[in-house]
């Protein structure tokens, strides 16, 4: 399922996603659950999972989220605000990001992320605020 085709023409393992091995593996307008690796890439230099790369892993979760509620010919999801709370730490294996909607408005959604190890443990929690962004005809 790594192949979401919400944006057409962008090949992903180009982008972010594919530089952190993030994979999607349940995509609906309800619930976003993607997944990734721990290990070198994802390392601080004290050989823990990033706080950025939890970041970066929830906001992938909640743009994906929200573009999933779009009309992609109208409309696309722009990253606005994020927060994250690292509770644990993590030397390798695969955490899971779950995104869940708080809002679904118009102009902007926020998305609720819950990060997770392989036994459930909560590794950081994030809520992230998404500007939904008009495609202006005038610039196609």
């Amino acid at each position: 399922m790594n192949e979401l085709n919400l944006v057409d023409g962008i090949n992903l393992e180009k982008t972010l996603i594919g530089a952190l091995d993030i994979t999607f593996k349940e995509a609906t307008p309800d619930k976003v659950v993607c997944e990734m690796p721990v290990g070198p890439k994802t390392h601080q230099p004290m050989g823990l999972l990033h706080g950025g790369a939890s970041v970066a892993l929830a906001e992938t979760a909640a743009s994906f989220a929200a573009a999933l509620n779009l009309n992609p010919k109208t409309h696309y999801p722009v990253g606005l605000e994020i927060n994250a709370n690292h509770i644990r730490g993590k030397k390798d294996g695969v955490v899971t990001a779950t995104a869940t909607p708080l809002h679904r408005g118009r102009t902007s959604m926020v998305w609720d992320i819950q990060i997770t190890d392989e036994e459930g443990k909560l590794i950081c929690i994030s809520r992230c605020t998404i500007a939904v962004v008009a495609i202006n005809k005038n610039e196609q």
